[in-house]
C-alpha cells in the first residue's frame, strides 16, 4: 500500500509531465502559424509581383495601337491621318540610284546640290495666285497667297472617278489618298518631314508652306486599294497600278506631275504617285511632248 506522500509526489510529476508536453505543443503551433503567415506572406506579394510583371510584359501597342487606328484612319481630314512619305535614303545622284557616290569626285555634287528651280530665299508669299495661260501654278518659285483655300477641285475629283472606273477594268482600284491639303495643314506635314529627316532632304520632296502643289486642290496622290504599304513610296512606281497610271492618266486630264530626271525643273524629285489635273486637252499635250508643266508653259 502507497503512502500518501508518495501519491502526492506522483500527482505533481504528472502534472509536470502535461505542462511540459502542452508547452511544446504550444511552441511548436506558434512556429507552424509563424511560417504559414511568411508564406502566405509571400505568396501575396509574389502575386502583386507577377501583377507588375504582367503589366510590363503586356504589348505597349495592344490597346494603344487599336486607338490610334480608330482615332487616326487613313484620310486627309488631318496631320496624323495622311500616309507620310517612306523615310528613304535621297540620291544626290541619279533619281533611281540605289547607291550614293562616295568618290572624292562626287563629295562636292553630294554635300552641295545644285537645283535651279530652288526657293527663292527671303521671298514673300503673294497676294494672288499665279496663272499662265489659264492654268494656276504652284512651285518653289510661284507660290500661293497664305489664305487661298479652294478645297478640292470638283472637276478634278470628277476626273479622278472616271479614271478609277477605267482602272478597274483593268483590275486595277485606285484611290485618292491626299488630295487638297490647307496652308495650315503643309505647316504641319512639313515640319515632321524636317523633323525627321532634316530640311535639306525634306525640301526635295515636301512644300514648304504655300509652296504645295496640294494646296490648289487639284493635286491627286493615288494609290492602289489594299497595297497601302506602296502609298507614298517610291516601290509604287514598278507596280501594276502605277504603269496603268502613267499610261492612260492624261486621257482624263491627269499628268505625272514630278516624272523622272527632271528634279531641276520641277524643283522637286519624282514621285510615281502624285499627279496634277489640267483638263485633257494640256494633259494630252505634255504627255505627247514627255515634257513637265513648267517646261510646257516656258518657265523653264
Amino acid at each position: 500500500m502507497r503512502k500518501k506522500g508518495e501519491k502526492s509526489k506522483q500527482g505533481r510529476n504528472r502534472t509536470y509531465i502535461v505542462a511540459g508536453f502542452t508547452f511544446v505543443l504550444l511552441v511548436g503551433a506558434i512556429m507552424w502559424v509563424g511560417s504559414t503567415n511568411r508564406n502566405i506572406n509571400q505568396s501575396i506579394e509574389g502575386l502583386d509581383q507577377g501583377d507588375e510583371f504582367q503589366e510590363v510584359k503586356r504589348s505597349p501597342n495592344e490597346d494603344e495601337s487599336t486607338d490610334h487606328a480608330e482615332e487616326n484612319p487613313q484620310g486627309t481630314n488631318g496631320p496624323d491621318e495622311e500616309p507620310l512619305r517612306d523615310k528613304e535614303k535621297v540620291p544626290f545622284i541619279g533619281e533611281d540610284s540605289n547607291e550614293v557616290d562616295t568618290s572624292e569626285s562626287s563629295k562636292s555634287v553630294q554635300e552641295k546640290p545644285t537645283n535651279p528651280a530652288g526657293y527663292l530665299e527671303g521671298q514673300e508669299l503673294p497676294k494672288e495666285p499665279k496663272y499662265i495661260d489659264g492654268i494656276l501654278l504652284a512651285n518653289k518659285q510661284y507660290p500661293l497667297p497664305k489664305n487661298f483655300a479652294p478645297g478640292e477641285s470638283q472637276e478634278a475629283r470628277e476626273a479622278f472617278n472616271e479614271l478609277a472606273a477605267a482602272a478597274v477594268t483593268s483590275g486595277i482600284n485606285l484611290q485618292a489618298f491626299s488630295t487638297y491639303r490647307s496652308y495650315d495643314y503643309q505647316v504641319t506635314l512639313y515640319n515632321r518631314y524636317v523633323e525627321r529627316d532634316g530640311q535639306e532632304a525634306a525640301d526635295r520632296y515636301s512644300a514648304r508652306p504655300g509652296y504645295s502643289e496640294h494646296q490648289t486642290g487639284l493635286a491627286f496622290d493615288i494609290g492602289e486599294v489594299n497595297h497601302e504599304k506602296y502609298w507614298a513610296s517610291t516601290s509604287f512606281g514598278s507596280t501594276e497600278a502605277a504603269k496603268w497610271l502613267a499610261a492612260h492618266a492624261y486621257e482624263y486630264g491627269f499628268i505625272l506631275r514630278y516624272p523622272k530626271g527632271k528634279e531641276e525643273v520641277t524643283g522637286y524629285m519624282h514621285e510615281s504617285w502624285h499627279y496634277r489635273y489640267v483638263g485633257k486637252a494640256t494633259a494630252e499635250k505634255i504627255f505627247k511632248q514627255n515634257i513637265t508643266l513648267e517646261e510646257y508653259l516656258g518657265i523653264r
